[in-house]
């Protein structure tokens, strides 16, 4: 894929680097030069100072053949500009923005562009680790809506069905056993060592973890 990432702080060279490790053909786009040391040193892939809404910059970048674009500046209203512009102007097929502060989150969803909130995401995730240590995240779906878990079953779960001990708030993914998954019927007996992957809101990781504290064990 040839993906433009737009703004190279921390998270804007992170990205490209793992887009540039998996094989795209990246190009980097900042207003800053001394924004660009944030690359490591073997990131082969094109860099190119100018202001990220000036349209010449975007053509110079290859905006017109873009596959992807991620605006990551630390600017909302560059991002939603950026965003903007390249899906409405220049038909980007995906197009992803990063929300700086949020505050400005609602005017993502106004401008019906694709976002994620690295404050708000880290710190779901932070409070879900302080109250839910035994359970881990492993995939986030949208803004942190809906999270993929996985939990390793408890002894007291063993030799019990899957029905009675899940809370109907959870969606069951898969269940590994032995080393290999399975999508589990609502009656598999659970074992010792088995993993399950749960999908769930806030609301039904709350449930979960009250149902291994034994609060509401069947």
């Amino acid at each position: 894929m040839k993906i433009l990432v737009v703004g190279s702080g921390r998270m804007g060279a992170e990205l490209a680097y793992r887009l540039y490790r998996q094989g795209h053909e990246v190009c980097v786009v900042d207003g800053f030069h001394e924004s660009f040391q944030y690359l490591p040193a073997d990131f082969q892939g094109r860099v190119y100072e100018g202001e990220v809404i000036n349209q010449e910059v975007l053509h110079r970048a290859g905006i017109e053949h873009c596959d992807a674009l991620a605006a990551v500046t630390n600017s909302d209203a560059l991002n939603l500009v950026v965003a903007t512009i390249a899906r409405d102007h220049y038909r980007v097929p995906q197009v992803l923005a990063r929300n700086y502060d949020p505050i400005f989150a609602e005017l993502y969803d106004t401008f019906g562009i694709q976002f994620i909130s690295a404050t708000t995401w880290g710190a779901q995730r932070l409070e879900e680790m302080i109250y839910h240590g035994e359970v881990r995240s492993i995939f986030s779906a949208g803004n942190g809506e809906v999270d993929i878990y996985e939990l390793k079953v408890p002894e007291r779960w063993c030799a019990r069905p899957l029905q009675e001990l899940v809370p109907a708030e959870l969606v069951v993914a898969s269940l590994t056993r032995n080393g290999e998954a399975m999508i589990p019927a609502p009656d598999t007996m659970l074992e010792t060592g088995d993993l399950l992957h749960v999908a769930a809101t806030l609301s039904g990781l709350e449930a979960l973890s009250a149902r291994l504290e034994g609060k509401k064990e069947a």
